[in-house]
C-alpha cells in the first residue's frame, strides 16, 4: 500500500536509514530520497538500498508529500526555515528527535502539517551501517500532537508508523518530555556518569552486570549532549532526585541500618519487576 508518492528523509543515519528500508521494505512510497552531510553516508544509504537517490543537497526534497527530520535534535530547527521554502504547505513534515517541546514550538509555526514524533528504537551504535528494516517492528513511537496539529496530517502520521510496525502512543510534547527525562534521558546519564567513576584499572574484572548497565554509555556522545542541552529544563530535576537516592543508600551503608536499606533494596526489585507489565498497559 502506497501512502505517499516521495518521501525526503534528511539524515541518513540509523534511525532515518532505517526508516528508509522499512518504507522501501513494506512499499509504502514510490521514490525515498535522502539528504546527509556525508557522502559515505549517502553511499552507503543507496547500495543498502535505503533511499533510491541521495544527495548532501537540501534541493532534493522538492516534491516530496512526506519530510522527516532525522538529523540530531539541534539541528532540526536549525534546517526548518530553509526547508520550508522548498517543500510545499501540504507537505506532512515530521521529526524523529527524542526531545519534542522545543523543537514542536517552533516547527509548529513554521509547517502547516508539522506533527512531531519520537520512534522509541534504536541502540547505542550509529550510523546507516547498522541500520534494520525492521528496526521498528513492536517498537513504540510516540506521537505529540498540540492545539495546532492538523487532524488529517495527524492521521497520516499515525498510519505511518503503524504500517512501520510501531505501537503508536499520543503525548503532549511538555509531558513527552518530562516522562522521557526519566525513563530516558536520565538512564543515559546515569550511565555515563557511571563509566567515568570506574577506575580504569578495574574495567578488566567487571560482568554482566556492569555490562547491561551501561551498554548506552557507548552512545553518540554529540547526539546526547544536544538531547541533555534540550531538555534540561527535565534532565535536571531527574538527575536531582537519584542523587537524593543515591544519598538515602549511602546513609542506610553508612549507618549500618539493615533495615532502611532492605527497604530501599526490596522498593526497587518491585518497581523492577512491575516494569514489563506497565508497559504493555498502555493504550495505543
Amino acid at each position: 500500500m502506497k501512502l505517499f508518492t516521495k518521501v525526503a528523509i534528511v539524515g541518513t543515519g540509523l534511525i532515518g536509514g532505517s526508516i528508509g528500508l522499512s518504507i522501501k521494505k513494506i512499499g509504502l512510497a514510490r521514490q525515498v530520497v535522502g539528504v546527509s552531510r556525508h557522502k559515505e553516508s549517502l553511499f552507503i544509504a543507496k547500495k543498502m538500498r535505503a533511499i533510491d537517490a541521495g544527495s548532501q543537497s537540501l534541493e532534493i526534497i522538492k516534491g516530496a508529500d512526506l519530510l522527516l527530520l532525522a538529523t540530531p535534535v539541534e539541528l532540526i530547527s536549525k534546517l526548518a526555515l530553509q526547508i520550508s521554502k522548498l517543500v510545499s504547505k501540504d507537505c506532512l513534515v515530521s521529526d524523529v528527535g527524542s526531545t519534542k517541546q522545543e523543537i514542536t514550538s517552533g516547527l509548529d509555526k513554521i509547517f502547516p502539517n508539522f506533527v512531531g514524533a519520537h520512534p522509541m528504537a534504536g541502540s547505542e551504535k550509529r550510523g546507516i551501517a547498522n541500520a534494520s528494516a525492521d528496526l521498528f517492528n513492536g517498537s513504540l513511537c510516540i506521537i505529540t500532537p498540540t492545539k495546532k496539529t492538523n487532524k488529517a496530517a495527524l492521521g497520516q502520521l499515525k498510519l505511518f508508523w503503524r504500517e512501520l510496525g510501531a505501537r503508536v502512543v499520543l503525548l503532549d510534547p511538555q509531558s513527552h518530555d518530562k516522562i522521557l527525562g526519566f525513563t530516558s534521558h536520565l538512564p543515559h546519564a546515569a550511565a555515563f556518569a557511571l563509566m567515568n567513576t570506574l577506575p580504569r584499572q578495574f574495567m578488566k574484572f567487571s560482568a554482566g552486570g556492569l555490562r547491561d548497565m551501561t551498554r548506552i554509555a557507548a552512545s553518540d556522545s554529540r547526539l546526547w549532549s544536544g538531547i541533555f542541552l534540550s531538555n534540561r529544563k527535565n534532565i535536571l530535576p531527574a538527575i536531582a532526585l537519584l542523587q537524593k537516592n543515591l544519598s538515602a543508600l549511602v546513609s542506610a551503608v553508612k549507618n549500618k541500618d539493615r533495615k532502611l536499606l532492605g527497604e530501599i533494596l526490596k522498593q526497587a526489585k518491585i518497581k523492577r519487576g512491575s516494569l514489563i507489565g506497565t508497559q504493555k498497559s498502555l493504550v495505543f
